[in-house]
């Protein structure tokens, strides 16, 4: 636990100026009730005895005080918290995504994408509460209890003893007692996670559910998990609820228990009938430093939970790392080259590439050519270094791509990929991913060196034409054309094009790719294919053939 507790207060940013202010003030808002009550106690029970007015004005004064003050320190003290959660929430996002970026994409292929969204939204949310009820109310609690026992000693030592134990077992033993009874809710985040997994694979293949009469049958998983999901619920809303009973009958039994150590000092003449009140109410007042300690037990369980399944991922070292001292880009023109490369995706598993060569020089057009699963794809994961060869190496101006930052070697390559992602937002914005700040009239350029620029004009909206997720409103070869069109914005010196002909008829793709190579002549251009259609085109075919490849030049 402890070293979960670090790491996750190591996730966020918490400065321990802003954590100390936050307890103050939430101990001082607490002291503030506790001397209202207790001055509200004595000025009642001592105007009960008709004194003269003037030796009332103390309490009097200091009802006012208490009354006063004891708002204000709480509009602050719930300012303070809730800046400190959410900077402290902003600060764990922000490093969260960090650490989760340089993992993708092959780290991050066993997951689904549901629960990766549910710990990168909903856990690293919870982690909020970490401070804020997690953290924070035994702290408040600490202080508070102590300035509120030590008053009550003042007056009357067997009073600050009988509260002191009561507040030990209010703030220790219930919310022990509480976290045991919610333990088995610690599951809670796991369910949530695959449920959200679940309901993204459920809307996702909607069509193919209803298409095959599914639908039932997954219905019926998702009310399992859901199920599993309420059951955690319920057992953590029995745990609040035991908590805050027993906590209840904590505060009542100490408050008799004071009320009858200050009634026994009375009848022994050691302690005047006013303070006994004043007495009773200021341990009334001192619980509420522990009451919300059991729901405090209960979230820091709860945070804990999800914040391990955010460690899972945020604490994996990324396979794919940058040099302690980077070289930086050389100059262009460059040439790209494999050089008798092999490459496999995870220990013992077969190799994805095996003694692949070729050469990418400025001007030079090569096509890879091969069926699914021959290893096409892996040669682009290698150019943007998202997987390290096993023997061989990639090089880029003759030096090794490891000797190179990823972000920089990234910027080298553009990829036309055919399941290339289209943001829900418009045309024009999609596009200029590939080179934020470009011209309209560069965008139409690269459209009409897509092909696809005539039909984008003819929309009602042009190039703010909202595409929808994943490019839903549009069909696979439109998608393929804008994929095609960024990348060319993109400027890259190297280009590869993954499939780019794989929705078009052959007379189009024929045509398409010819555009496209006019538009590139100066730049390295990578043809991936299992198409013949623009072999002709190249300088060059990689044939690929499982991992053995041989070499054509046009």
């Amino acid at each position: 636990m402890t070293r979960t507790l670090r790491a996750l207060l190591a996730l966020g940013e918490a400065p321990r100026s802003r954590v100390a202010l936050t307890v103050a003030l939430g101990s001082t808002t607490i002291v503030f009730g506790v001397g209202l009550m207790a001055t509200a106690g004595y000025l009642i029970s001592r105007a009960a005895e008709r004194p003269a007015i003037l030796s009332l004005t103390a309490a009097i004064v200091g009802v006012r005080f208490f009354g006063i003050a004891r708002p204000i320190a709480r509009y602050f003290d719930r300012l303070s918290s809730h800046d400190l959660a959410f900077r402290f929430l902003a600060g764990a996002r922000r490093r969260a995504y960090d650490r989760i970026e340089p993992l993708a994409p092959g780290q991050l292929e066993g997951h689904r994408r549901g629960d990766l969204l549910s710990r990168l939204v909903a856990d690293v949310d919870s982690l909020q509460n970490l401070h804020l009820r997690g953290i924070g109310p035994p702290l408040v609690a600490i202080f508070a209890g102590a300035a509120s026992v030590a008053v009550a000693a003042a007056f009357l030592p067997a009073a600050g003893l009988v509260l002191g134990l009561g507040l030990l077992v209010g703030g220790l033993i219930v919310p022990a007692l509480a976290a045991g009874l919610s333990r088995r809710s610690s599951g809670r985040a796991a369910a949530r996670g695959q449920l959200s997994a679940q309901l993204v694979e459920a809307v996702s293949g909607s069509a193919e559910l209803v298409a095959f009469g599914r639908g039932d049958d997954f219905l019926g998983r998702l009310r399992v998990t859901d199920d599993r999901l309420v059951r955690h619920a319920r057992r953590a809303a029995f745990g609040d609820g035991a908590g805050e009973g027993l906590g209840l009958v904590v505060a009542g039994a100490t408050v008799a228990g004071v009320l009858a150590v200050a009634v026994s000092a009375h009848s022994a003449g050691d302690l005047d009938r006013v303070t006994i009140a004043l007495l009773t109410l200021l341990a009334l007042a001192a619980f509420e430093a522990v009451q919300p300690l059991p729901e405090a037990a209960r979230e820091l369980a709860a945070t804990l939970a999800a914040g391990r399944r955010v460690l899972e991922l945020t604490g994996q070292e990324p396979a794919i790392a940058d040099p302690e001292e980077p070289l930086p880009l050389p100059s262009r023109p460059f040439v790209v080259a494999l050089e008798n490369v092999r490459a496999r995706y995870a220990p013992g598993e077969p190799p994805a590439l095996d003694r692949l060569s070729f050469r990418l020089e400025p001007g030079r057009r090569i096509a890879l050519l091969g069926p699914s699963g021959a290893g096409k794809s892996t040669v682009t994961n290698l150019l943007l270094r998202f997987l390290d060869p096993e023997e061989g190496r990639v090089t880029l101006g003759g030096r090794d791509l490891r000797e190179y930052r990823q972000e920089d070697v990234r910027r080298t390559v553009a990829v036309a990929g055919q399941d290339a992602h289209l943001f829900s937002t418009s045309i024009r914005e999609n596009l200029r991913l590939g080179r934020p700040g470009v011209s309209d009239g560069e965008v139409e350029q690269a459209l009409d060196a897509a092909r696809i620029g005539e039909w984008v004009r003819s929309l009602p909206d042009g190039l703010d034409t909202l595409v929808g997720e994943e490019g839903c409103e549009l069909s696979g070869g439109q998608r393929q054309r804008i994929t095609l069109a960024r990348a060319l914005l993109a400027e890259a010196p190297v280009l590869v094009l993954d499939e780019p002909t794989a929705h078009l008829d052959p007379p189009t793709a024929e045509e398409l790719l010819e555009d496209v190579f006019a538009a590139v002549s100066d730049r390295c251009v990578l043809l991936i294919t299992h198409r013949p259609e623009g072999l002709d085109l190249v300088d060059e075919v990689v044939v690929m053939e499982s991992t053995i490849d041989r070499k054509e030049t046009q």
